[in-house]
């Protein structure tokens, strides 16, 4: 299936969020149209105060929407009421760039766990079956549920506490994750990890990612698509070969002229055999 033949699973026409009012009125999102497709790994370019966290809140349904339209799996989104937002949540998840704010650091391991299953509607399943639910989750991200049903979350490493976010994850099922700086806290060895098992939550469940980051670099070894913000506004956004190895936008330019040189000239394209073939 071709990438234009998937199906959308979020969308947005003209998405806006202003703060302030009167004169003072600032657009932290600027009219944004954007379009995620089932399946894909899409990135979310732009330095700090470029609107993508924001975006993120927006498509979360934690920060309101001042203007424009945003839709799920071809519907438009109803989050009106507490229920539809619940409701909403089912088919929405989110990991975030601080693993340390995002548990109750007061339940334990398996209670994290457990909560996810009871989401999806399993609580009245047998409490084996739970567990081979659990064992098969934490497997998914190398973690070992026997060694962690006593545990704290304060008491793994901040990686360790990513891979149990991605096993929540892989619990809840959601059509879409919005990963917002997820490898941002992390070591490198960490930080590779936590990118192969959001690749493979992409390409074993057909989970649509989308990934915010200020790195373009990283932007470009994972994604199909790309989309770079500037000061509230989308100002390029295409495949991750078009988008990088071919900018048009100077703000892009830029972006890419800004990653350190590690060898003289920088090619993006000698990184990614892929890539390299489809330019030649």
């Amino acid at each position: 299936m071709t990438e234009q033949a998937k199906p959308l699973c979020l969308s947005g026409k003209g998405v806006t969020k202003i703060y302030g009012f009167g004169d003072r009125r600032v657009a932290a999102v600027d009219h944004v149209d954007f379009e995620f497709r089932k399946g894909e790994l899409i990135s979310i370019v732009g330095e700090s105060g470029s609107g993508k966290t924001t975006l993120v809140k927006m498509l979360l349904g934690l920060t309101s929407v001042t203007e424009g339209e945003v839709y799920f799996l071809g519907e438009r989104r109803d989050i009106s009421s507490r229920k539809k937002l619940r409701t909403y949540w089912q088919g929405i998840q989110a990991i975030f760039q601080d693993p340390f704010s995002s548990y109750n650091m007061f339940n334990k391991i398996d209670t994290v766990l457990l909560d996810c299953i009871n989401m999806r509607g399993g609580r009245r399943l047998p409490r084996e079956k739970k567990i081979e639910m659990m064992t098969e989750a934490c497997s998914f991200v190398n973690l070992k549920f026997a060694e962690l049903t006593n545990k704290y979350p304060f008491e793994l490493s901040g990686g360790q506490m990513q891979r149990l976010m991605i096993a929540r994850i892989f619990l809840l099922k959601p059509q879409i994750l919005l990963a917002d700086e997820p490898t941002s806290m992390i070591d490198a060895c960490s930080r590779a990890t936590i990118l192969d098992m959001l690749l493979g939550l992409r390409d074993e469940i057909g989970m649509t990612i989308i990934f915010v980051t200020h790195d373009i670099g990283l932007a470009y070894y994972i994604s199909d698509t790309v989309y770079i913000m500037e000061h509230g506004k989308i100002v390029e956004s295409g495949s991750a070969d078009d988008v990088i190895l071919r900018p048009s936008a100077p703000y892009t330019r830029r972006l890419i002229n800004d990653v350190p040189k590690i060898h003289e000239p920088w090619d993006f394209a000698a990184r990614r055999p892929a890539a390299a073939e489809a330019t030649n």
